[in-house]
């Protein structure tokens, strides 16, 4: 877990942007490092947060990151798939009420029959210069995120379970938090147990907005990891997650539904669509067979009835692929 060896990476190159090619930024050499996130193949950058995460990356480290959007629009993978490529090595901890900041820090535990401290994810994180992804953040009791305040601002923790020791951060260290809401509260109704936060810990953090992918955005996607799916079924499956991700959020005139569909669930739903071609001959919609597996078998009733009928409406009720 040692402090991995800085390299440069060409920035066009790396995250395929052609008007970016000659342009730097630091990364890590180590591709085996265990904690270097997954790289998803295919994954398709959005231009803009590419840009959000990339300046922060060069400019920002006395400062935390804050990824801002609805549940499934790609913030966690957004920011993740960035530091999978500069193999950037990264320590994650999802957020709830009930965390402690020692769950950052660090607790003691037997280790061959002595007791011993063992550092938290953020402790590692700073000892050894890597990321930290903080996901959840609205969900932390508020007290804890003011803790934190040193930590974002100027790379410190005092760890009183260890005898008060302080760590100050390696180069490298980065924070970087995730949330569903900016912070203040929920105002939609459609995040239970988010909390509002401190705002002296909101303040040492550039906040940016992630939405859904656009429509360009997605077809590339889905255009990238399921070829096979014939182009107007790929148009037609869009336009379905487009108008349920507005009734999620309330944009759309109709009944709010309680699930969004996210981009990895829209990828789904069409892998499985063309895996469960076979059972147009037994009478059933594939699209709508398909889709119960991928994304409504966890709806409400009445939800996924709706769902179903946009579906008919704008796909079809008999569908094949030939």
């Amino acid at each position: 877990m040692s402090n991995a060896k800085t390299v440069e990476f060409d920035i066009g190159e790396t995250f395929g942007v052609a008007e970016a090619r000659g342009m730097k930024i630091e990364g890590f050499e180590d591709a085996g490092n265990r904690f270097v996130p997954k790289a998803i193949e295919g994954y398709v950058h959005r231009r803009e947060l590419l840009s959000d995460i990339v300046a922060w990356l060069k400019i920002g480290k006395d400062e935390g990151l804050l990824l801002v959007g609805p549940t499934g629009c790609g913030k966690t993978s957004g920011v993740t798939q960035v530091l999978a490529r500069l193999r950037w090595p990264t320590q994650r901890l999802a957020a709830h009420r009930r965390l402690e900041f020692s769950d950052f820090t660090g607790h003691y535990t037997v280790v061959d029959g002595d007791m011993v401290f063992v550092d938290g994810p953020l402790t590692s994180a700073m000892r050894y210069g890597q990321a930290f992804v903080l996901d959840e953040l609205d969900m932390l009791d508020p007290g804890v995120g003011a803790s934190l305040n040193t930590v974002v601002e100027e790379g410190v923790v005092a760890i009183a379970e260890n005898g008060g020791e302080v760590v100050e951060a390696a180069p490298g260290f980065r924070f970087i938090a995730t949330a569903n809401t900016a912070g203040n509260g929920d105002r939609t109704g459609l995040y239970q147990a988010v909390l509002r936060q401190n705002a002296a810990f909101l303040d040492r953090f550039w906040v940016v907005e992630v939405g859904y992918p656009g429509e360009d955005q997605e077809r590339s996607i889905l255009a990238e990891r399921v070829p096979d799916l014939p182009g107007w079924v790929r148009e037609k499956m869009i336009e379905v997650a487009r108008e349920l991700r507005g009734l999620f959020i309330g944009d759309t005139e109709g009944p709010q539904i309680e699930l969004p569909m996210s981009t990895r669930t829209l990828t789904r739903w069409a892998r499985l669509s063309l895996s469960f071609q076979g059972v147009a001959k037994a009478g059933k919609n594939p699209l709508l067979h398909a889709l119960d597996r991928a994304f409504l078998n966890r709806a409400l009733p009445e939800t996924r009835e709706a769902v179903h009928g946009i579906v008919e409406r704008v796909i079809g009720q008999d569908v094949s692929f030939d």
